[in-house]
């Protein structure tokens, strides 16, 4: 266990950004961005995510609540934001940058019952407030700029620790060592006019409580006007050339080339004194832009079937998409399938998709569905990929329609099942408590050779990331594999892969795969699909080639 001590030389600078009037403005983009745009530069950037919310971790929140729950190399459950700071700043995070209010004082309740405090009265400050401070330091040990998020919005009863303890942290530190950023909703009058009053009162309530913010960003639907740029600055008391424009753009990865437009990069290097050591800048790093702005010749209708109507809770299956679209030049629509309402609503789409993925959830809700999507990809040849419990349905459908045992499932979805093809990893048998206690991270997988796996990883074995507590059943491989279907991935005795010999491309992974893909690093299963749509791949080809 760590100490409340921290050693005040750790990391070098710090952006903090906190958001006002309201959430989901956007704050982890524009954070995100400002990082992309500062490791262009030639620093070494990481990021920190506070979430105020009592949960220790993300892993036990309904996707409705919080969106998807992102998964980190070392099995840390966080918040989505996460997953962004990786897309966008090409690195992998640890439990360690995502601090939420209930990580805080279960360490800080932990070391007063073992007597750590000498019978001080335990308290918010200095004692949570310290410990803090201690994580973002930690968090930002060996690197140039630390950009630390906290979520919600100024002035939430929640946030009031973390707002306090960064008023302590920027009073222990040089002026130039930090620099707040202070996102906000510059709404519209029904005349078109840019509104800053709500702006206004969010910096104000941002300095009830000690903080002055160096920058303020405008969200809004369009550039902030000049004349709005100068009303803020003249309210909030900070110079004109600290306020910019983060108006709304077709893709969140346009984000860094707006807000570079804008000089906002520049400015925080400028503030933070570091301007003279980032690169020349003809010698910046441009392989974001060149990718971003690359030329689509086309589109692909892409089903994802899934039970959540609301984007964020398959947030990073729409970007590995993206991604993929990026290396093989096109453009990605998304056609929404609701799993739970396919036979009255929604079957159609599927008819109307050129590729079809059904993603990871928990529970019974849409499982029909799921299945009814898979079991239409493969009769039809349509390009399919299942992940996680996409992938222990392509299992079910198999047994249940090829095979023909009627009532085949998931024992976590039917205990009553007379042949459960999907049963619980043996190290769960004994759990309690849900949160933290799945097979979390990075695991390595086995690839079988002459496979189609192996011709989407190019290799011998793949590292993905990993969040579930049922695998396929061991004993049901002999069967499950009689009939064209085939597990091309393994670790050690459980499935990680599963193919179709006998379609163009059918692949599924217990592994979400979605969690490493990156604009500049699209995942392998992902571009496979998309080239299998294109007409570029077709594993029965692959099957051919290996029997020849």
């Amino acid at each position: 266990m760590p100490t409340d001590e921290y050693d005040p030389t750790l990391g070098r600078k710090f952006i903090f950004v906190t958001g006002g009037v309201m959430s989901g403005l956007g704050k982890g983009i524009t954070a995100a961005s400002t990082g992309r745009l500062l490791k262009n530069a030639g620093f070494d950037v990481t990021a920190v995510k506070i979430d105020p919310y009592l949960n220790v971790d993300a892993g036990t929140m309904n996707p409705y609540e919080h969106g998807e729950v992102y998964v980190l190399k070392d099995g840390a459950e966080v918040d989505l934001d996460l997953g962004n700071y990786e897309r966008f700043l090409g690195i992998d995070m640890t439990a360690d940058h995502n601090i939420t209010t209930g990580k805080t004082y279960q360490h800080v309740i932990q070391k007063e019952r073992a007597g750590d405090y000498l019978g001080k009265t335990v308290q918010i400050i200095p004692h949570v407030t310290e410990d803090i401070k201690r994580r973002i330091r930690e968090a930002a040990e060996g690197t140039d700029v630390c950009i630390v998020e906290v979520g919600g919005t100024v002035g939430d009863i929640e946030s009031m620790p973390f707002l306090e303890a960064l008023r302590q942290f920027a009073s222990e530190e040089d002026d130039d060592d930090v620099l707040f950023t202070h996102v906000t909703l510059v709404p519209y009058s029904k005349n078109g006019e840019q509104k800053t009053k709500p702006t206004q009162h969010s910096v104000k309530e941002l300095r009830s409580i000690g903080l002055q913010p160096d920058i303020l960003v405008g969200r809004s639907d369009d550039k902030l006007e000049a004349e709005t740029k100068h009303k803020i600055a003249q309210f909030c008391d900070v110079p004109d050339a600290a306020v910019f424009s983060n108006p709304d753009v077709p893709d969140i990865y346009h984000v860094p080339l707006m807000v570079e437009e804008e000089g906002l990069d520049e400015y925080v290097m400028e503030r933070l004194q570091i301007d003279g050591e980032a690169l020349p800048k003809e010698e910046r790093d441009s392989r974001w832009r060149e990718l971003v702005t690359a030329e689509r010749t086309g589109s692909v209708d892409i089903a994802l079937v899934g039970k959540y109507a609301l984007e964020d809770a398959y947030m990073s299956i729409h970007e590995s998409l993206k991604h993929a679209g990026i290396e093989c030049g096109v453009d990605i629509n998304i056609l929404w399938v609701d799993a739970d309402e396919m036979d009255e609503k929604h079957e159609a789409r599927l008819q109307d998709a050129d590729g079809i993925v059904v993603p990871g959830g928990f529970g019974s809700r849409g499982t029909d569905g799921k299945i009814d999507a898979i079991r239409y990809a493969r009769e039809n040849d349509v390009p399919f990929l299942g992940l996680c419990l996409g992938f222990q349905m392509a299992v079910v459908e198999q047994a249940r329609n090829v095979l023909g045992h009627e009532g085949a499932h998931s024992t976590e979805l039917d205990e009553d099942t007379p042949y459960p093809v999907i049963d619980l990893l043996p190290e769960q048998y004994e759990v309690e408590d849900m949160g933290g206690t799945m097979r979390l991270g990075a695991h390595t997988t086995n690839i079988t050779p002459g496979t189609l796996a192996e011709t989407l990883y190019g290799d011998d074995s793949c590292t993905e990331r990993h969040r579930h507590r049922y695998e396929v059943n061991p004993e049901l491989i002999d069967e499950l594999e009689s009939e064209g279907l085939r597990f091309s991935g393994r670790a050690e005795n459980r499935m990680e892969i599963l193919e179709l010999t006998n379609h163009p491309f059918f692949f599924g992974t217990q592994y979400h795969p979605e969690f490493r893909s990156r604009p500049d690093r699209a995942s392998p299963p992902f571009v496979g699909l998309l080239k299998a749509v294109l007409g570029e791949l077709d594993a029965r080809k692959l099957d051919e080639e290996v029997m020849a």
